[in-house]
């Protein structure tokens, strides 16, 4: 029988598990331009589709200013691999070309600041404060919402809430390496469909397991 563990003991837990299980990606170019613009395209996707729409944006305009003096058609065409591609072309376009008249071309590193740019959300935001800035912030997107849960760390229905909730029970130095480790998990183990709980070595204080799997 397992020890009974409050919420931060429990995400403690959780966390130095999955630092056993993945090593913490990083992002070679730490520019918070191309962050902020692959945050964008990386809305709805899969991160491979992510790189590839990335890869083929930056490679023929390679900053802020030739993006807003580009044709939409040809980013358009470039971000395809990313879905949406019209309407995030648009918001491309739009973001780029307010940072240029309103920020002088640069991102700013402000929560506050940044949500005022179109389209660009909480987790958008906290992306950029994470992976650009290197600022403590904990970016919830749906892997990070449905794990949280699924452990019973959290009893939320929206990510916003799940991000409160979160900062309130994770040590705030570990708040830059939370998303990238579960995302990670997410993506092999804590799947949204059909989680693989027979091999998964979090199950021990996992909610999700020990109530609706385990027999």
């Amino acid at each position: 029988m397992s020890k009974s563990l409050n919420k931060t003991e429990k995400i403690q837990w959780f966390i130095e598990k999955l630092e056993e299980e993945y090593k913490i990606r990083v992002f070679k170019d730490k520019d918070p331009y191309k962050m902020l613009i692959r945050t964008i395209l990386s809305q709805r996707t899969r991160d491979e589709n992510t790189d590839q729409a990335t890869r083929n944006l930056f490679n023929k305009y390679k900053d802020i200013h030739e993006i807003v003096d580009a044709d939409i058609e040809d980013i358009q065409e470039l971000i395809r691999p990313a879905g949406f591609y019209r309407v995030k072309a648009a918001r491309i376009k739009e973001v780029s070309t307010i940072l240029l008249d309103q920020y002088g071309g640069e991102v700013p590193c402000d929560m506050k600041e940044l949500i005022k740019l179109p389209g660009v959300g909480r987790k958008t935001a906290n992306c950029v404060l994470v992976f650009a800035f290197e600022l403590p912030a904990i970016p919830v997107d749906t892997h990070v919402h449905r794990i949280s849960n699924r452990w019973g760390v959290v009893n939320t229905k929206e990510p916003e809430k799940t991000e409160v909730e979160l900062m309130k029970i994770v040590p705030k130095d570990q708040w830059i390496i939370l998303n990238d480790l579960m995302v990670q998990f997410g993506q092999t183990i804590c799947r949204p469909i059909h989680p693989q709980c027979e091999i998964c070595t979090l199950s021990e204080y996992c909610n999700y397991y020990n109530s609706e799997v385990k027999e």
